[in-house]
């Protein structure tokens, strides 16, 4: 399983580009990227929808996995994960089905 730091480092040595380069480009800090490539920070939704864009790469799929090593992270020593998801997803529905009937 890829986390996103192995994702956005491929798709800046698929392209061949330098740390430098790709500061440049999307106005992030190169020690920043770096950090996000290593996994020893995360970046901001603004800052992966940047990444997304310039690298060419799904928003959608680098959302998805920004959100889930967020839960991950925040769950990993966690008893019941599988019935904290569950009733989170729960929620969200009746959450979504409240703003609907608004």
């Amino acid at each position: 399983m890829k986390t996103l730091g192995d994702t956005l480092k491929c798709a800046r040595e698929e392209k061949d580009l330098i740390l430098r380069k790709v500061a440049a480009e999307v106005d992030i800090d190169q020690s920043l990227i770096s950090k996000f490539e290593k996994n020893e920070r995360k970046p901001t939704m603004e800052q992966i929808i940047r990444l997304a864009k310039f690298y060419d790469l799904s928003e959608r799929e680098l959302i998805i996995n920004w959100y889930s090593e967020k839960i991950a992270e925040e769950l990993k020593y966690t008893e019941s994960t599988s019935e904290i998801l569950k009733v989170a997803e729960e929620k969200i529905n009746y959450y979504k089905a409240q703003e609907n009937g608004k």
